[in-house]
């Protein structure tokens, strides 16, 4: 597929997805969203042996959400009246399922706008780092909609009931430094320090044991969980992890006193 929304790299076993439209902050239309879907999935099939991903955005913002003038969830349906949820069950839907089930360690990287669909994107990643001037917003009030994107299944897992609603019902900014307060980043960063930061912490982890992937499929599965089918989900994946050669490999690093040199197998 030829870009022409998203630019996507390979360098030292990391992909770098980055959402490349700064004229409209990033909007994520159906065509944005149709070619990340693309990206992604040449990323998880093994093109370049990519063993991370990091997907942030050019520009000023992250992804300012779904470009209601260029084929986003508000399109129209039949008989002239809008149709607001039938691309999210086409389009943004499947990608969100294809992060959450995405088999290596994805870092999001969130500059500047992380609003509406963006604000669910930046909030997929395993790890999510925001530049001292990223905002996390709610805006669907707004426009008279409601949250999408898995906004309201991950907001009040990250950050509990009370502030989830907070975000959705008053649309307020929800500034970097009271996203970490809140539990909803991992890490806040100077701005001209992002890029750098979320690819040292990509290079961790694409060095790391194969094991990563199957450990944050595990933490995903675990919020839908009964007890009980997560202690067995936790054995069989242990069963799995312990036939990499990876596990081999970390064994006897310990015995030996050395650091493991991890393949990804």
């Amino acid at each position: 597929m030829d870009y022409k929304k998203i630019t996507l790299t390979f360098a030292d076993d990391i992909a770098v997805v980055t959402l490349n439209d700064p004229a409209t902050l990033n909007a994520a239309g159906i065509d944005t969203v149709t070619e990340l879907a693309d990206a992604f999935g040449r990323i998880a099939g093994g093109e370049h042996g990519a063993r991370a991903a990091v997907l942030t955005g050019t520009g000023k913002g992250f992804c300012s959400g779904a470009n209601l003038s260029g084929g986003g969830p508000a399109s129209g349906g039949p008989g002239g009246r809008p149709n607001a949820g039938a691309s999210l069950k086409t389009h943004y839907n499947p990608f969100i399922t294809l992060l959450r089930d995405f088999p290596l360690p994805l870092v999001t990287a969130v500059n500047g706008a992380a609003a509406g669909v963006g604000c669910s994107l930046a909030l997929m990643g395993d790890m999510i780092i925001a530049a001292e001037s990223a905002y996390f917003l709610q805006a669907f009030r707004r426009i008279g909609l409601v949250p999408d994107g898995g906004s309201t299944y991950l907001l009040p897992r990250m950050i509990g009931r009370a502030r989830a609603m907070e975000m959705a019902l008053l649309g307020e900014r929800v500034p970097a430094h009271k996203a970490l307060e809140w539990g909803l980043v991992n890490r806040v960063v100077p701005d001209f320090e992002l890029m750098a930061e979320a690819t040292k912490l990509a290079h961790e982890l694409a060095h790391g044991p194969a094991s990563l992937g199957m450990i944050r499929k595990l933490m995903w599965r675990a919020l839908d969980a009964e007890f009980g089918a997560q202690l067995d989900d936790e054995a069989d994946t242990q069963t799995l992890a312990g036939q990499t050669k990876d596990f081999l490999e970390g064994v006897q690093a310990f015995l030996q006193k050395r650091p493991a040199q991890f393949t990804g197998e």
